[in-house]
């Protein structure tokens, strides 16, 4: 797998916060989320490579429905 980090950070009230996804050496997708500020504690998800997938699939349904003009 490539050797990259993806850092995504928030936007409006949540920009403290970030998420963070690279392969790991297991090659499982990490996914980190970092609440900053909040006094949370980080969060984190290891994902086999069929889950990742799955999970990139619901995003993309979910960035869809998000797009669609309101009638």
């Amino acid at each position: 797998m490539a050797n990259v980090r993806l850092k995504f950070y928030g936007n409006g009230e949540s920009e403290n916060h970030s998420l963070e996804c690279y392969p790991n050496f297991r090659d499982e997708i990490f996914i980190n989320i970092n609440m900053e500020d909040s006094g949370l504690p980080e969060a984190w998800i290891c994902l086999d490579i069929p889950t990742a997938i799955k999970l990139s699939k619901v995003l993309r349904q979910s960035i869809n429905e998000v797009k669609k003009p309101i009638i």
